[in-house]
This record gives C-alpha cells, sequence and structure tokens, in this order.
C-alpha cells in the first residue's frame, strides 16, 4: 500500500489522479490532500477517501474545511504546509500536480526526503531546473512525469543509453487554433481558446496549448530531465494526439508510445512505476478507427511563444524563470479579459526583452525574480 500525497488535488490532474486511485484502493491511500479554493470539489474527496494531513490555499478556506469535515484531520493553509506534507516521514509517493511555479519548493523538499514523485508541475522544471535536476541526481530521486509526451519519453528510453539518443521529438497536438492563420487569431475569444480539439484539461494548460507554450515549456522540461541538449529536441504537428512523443536512436530506430488521449493513463503509470497495473477507465486503442495519422511541421513564424522557448532555453539561468512568470500572469490576464489572445506572446516577449539575465541564480533569487516579473506584468497590464 503506498501512502500518498497529491498537491493540486481540485485541478484537472488532481482530479484525475483521484480517479485512478480509487480504482485501485489495495495499492494506494490518500494519505495527505492539497488543494486551492474550489471547495466545493474538494469537500466530496475530502469526506469520502479521509486523508490525514488537509492543506488549503488560505486561512478563510481552512476554516471552511475544518467546519464542513466529519473526521478527524490536521487541516493546514499556506505554502510551508505544502512543504511539510511533501516530506512526511509516512509518504511513499508526491503526486505534484499544482499550476505554476508554487511547486518548486515542496517539490524540493520531497526530492530531499528520498520520496518517490509523480511529476506534472513543468513549472517547477521551467523555473529552476538547474536546481531541481542536481538535489535529484545528490539524492538518488527519479522524477516520474506525468505529462503524456515526458511519461512517453521515459517508457521509450527504458533500458537504453543516453548516449544512443539521437533526437526526441515531441508530439503536439496544436491546440484550440491549429487550423487558423495569424491573421485569423485577431479577436478570438476566452470561449473558443478553452476548446481543446483532443484533451480535457484546466483553462491555464487549454491556453497554453493554443498559443503553443505548452509546448515550448516542454521542450525545456525534456531538457532537464533526460539530459539531452535543445537541439537535440524537435517538436512535430500530430493532430490525433496517438503517438504521445518518440525517440530516434544513433542507429536510426525510433521508438515511439501510443495510446489514447487520456491522462489517466501516465498518471498511473508514474503511481505504479516500476510495474503497470490493469486499466480499466477507457477503451484501449484502435487505430483501425483513426485509419490514418498525420503529422506536420511546427512552424515558429505561426507559433512564436515555441521559438521563444527555445531561445529562452537555450540561454538558460534566471531567463527561464521571467519567462514561466510572464507567461503565468499573461494568461491570467486573458482569462481575466485584460488583454486579447495576441497580447499573450506580446507581454512575455517584453518581459524577456527586458531582463539581464543570471547566469547561475540561486533559489532565493530565482523567488524574488519570479515575483517581481508578476508584479511588472500585472502593473503594466492592469
Amino acid at each position: 500500500m503506498k501512502k500518498v500525497t497529491l498537491l493540486g488535488g481540485t485541478g484537472s490532474i488532481g482530479l484525475q489522479t483521484i480517479e485512478v486511485l480509487k480504482q485501485h484502493p489495495e495499492q494506494f491511500e490518500l494519505y495527505a490532500f492539497a488543494f486551492g479554493a474550489q471547495v466545493d470539489k474538494a469537500l466530496p474527496i475530502i469526506q469520502e477517501m479521509k486523508p490525514k494531513y488537509i492543506v488549503t490555499k488560505d486561512e478563510n478556506i481552512k476554516e471552511q474545511v475544518e467546519k464542513d469535515i466529519t473526521y478527524d484531520a490536521k487541516v493546514s493553509s499556506g505554502l510551508e504546509a505544502l512543504r511539510t506534507i511533501s516530506s512526511l516521514d509516512e509518504i511513499d509517493i508526491v503526486v505534484n500536480a499544482i499550476l505554476g511555479s508554487i511547486g518548486l519548493q515542496p517539490t524540493l523538499d520531497a526530492i530531499r526526503a528520498k520520496k518517490q514523485i509523480a511529476f506534472a508541475n513543468k513549472e517547477t522544471l521551467v523555473t529552476a531546473g538547474h536546481l531541481v535536476m542536481e538535489e535529484a541526481r545528490k539524492h538518488n530521486v527519479e522524477l516520474l512525469p506525468v505529462d503524456s509526451e515526458h511519461a512517453a519519453i521515459h517508457q521509450c528510453l527504458k533500458g537504453e543509453s543516453k548516449e544512443s539518443i539521437k533526437r526526441i521529438i515531441l508530439t503536439g497536438s496544436g491546440g484550440s487554433f491549429r487550423d487558423r492563420s495569424r491573421a485569423e487569431l485577431k479577436g478570438v475569444t476566452k470561449s473558443d481558446a478553452l476548446k481543446h480539439p483532443n484533451w480535457s484539461m484546466g483553462a491555464k494548460i487549454t491556453i497554453d496549448s493554443a498559443t503553443m507554450m505548452n509546448k515550448g515549456l516542454e521542450v525545456i522540461e525534456a531538457h532537464w530531465l533526460f539530459d539531452v541538449p535543445y537541439d537535440q529536441i524537435d517538436v512535430i504537428l500530430h493532430k490525433e494526439s496517438v503517438i504521445h512523443s518518440m525517440v530516434e536512436f544513433n542507429d536510426q530506430s525510433v521508438m515511439a508510445q501510443l495510446g489514447t488521449p487520456d491522462m489517466r493513463i501516465p498518471i498511473q503509470y508514474a503511481l505504479t512505476y516500476p510495474g503497470r497495473s490493469d486499466y480499466r477507465m477507457s477503451q484501449g486503442l484502435d487505430l483501425l478507427s483513426f485509419g490514418q495519422l498525420h503529422f506536420q511541421e511546427m512552424s515558429f513564424e505561426r507559433f512564436p511563444c515555441l521559438e521563444m522557448a527555445y531561445n529562452v532555453g537555450k540561454t538558460g539561468g534566471s531567463l527561464p524563470t521571467v519567462f514561466n512568470a510572464a507567461n503565468e500572469e499573461a494568461v491570467q490576464l486573458f482569462l481575466e479579459d485584460k488583454i486579447t489572445f495576441l497580447d499573450i506572446e506580446e507581454v512575455i516577449e517584453k518581459a524577456v526583452s527586458n531582463h539581464e539575465t543570471i547566469s547561475k541564480p540561486d533559489l532565493d533569487t530565482i523567488i524574488s525574480l519570479d515575483q517581481e516579473t508578476r508584479e511588472r506584468v500585472k502593473a503594466a497590464n492592469g
């Protein structure tokens, strides 16, 4: 029985993690549960699964939970509480499904406590990949990716040497506006942007998918997770989302991982690793129903956020921190109808252009830069 800490329990990945845990009650216990402010989603989970530790966004939410739960549990709030439940002696695995760079410090705490980590918080690696991977190597902890693309690569590389990798090929669906030209993006609405053709995801990731920022963040994440140079990471458009990613080896063999577009599959893989368990929540992949799979070149001209991600990643240092923070704030401004869809990339580009890169920022510098960038973006676009 694995005892699980789930961070970000009411987001898209968090809710799907709960579904996986429920499918295998003989294997997993939800021991600690953290969420933001969505009490209506959190309370039914808490009442059913009865985690011993509960962490909320703030004191007001904490008081509401304490009033409504019907069993004894330790309820707390804030970042320090998140860090505590990420390194409890009793737990075996931390599922980090928190959205944004707030997931950085809990991740580092879990690594230092030598916990197994199922990792859906790509912003942590984008923001501080050099620090996270250094700690992971130091404590001999393997980060198990939950993103479907990185889970695919992880499976393709099982038993392979790093030296044999010729390139990693990330696939992307193209997002909500994949069939629209740049000119046709003027005036698109929030409602339009949130209609992803293949995947069921939260609002922020869906917008990131539409700008192709999500794929850019995944490029940076792949660089850190698999220790592969950016020149050996390619992105191609694959509308069906059947091939989740591929690895080409130096003997010209290409290995791909295929499956239905169902995030619960890579979540379960990370939870059960190194083994596998039966999966009964959706139908398996039927290639005959697709008939054909399609692939296209990913255009930097069409998706400038993707090109920015490569450039930012290659520069490294503190620049990815600024890049990520500016994106998170820009997406939120768009969701609040304060800027247009095309303004998102302009906000990010301005923040990146105005930053003087620090080559090896420490944790305090990263946290400070992250906050400063957010404040500047909000002040300029409020």
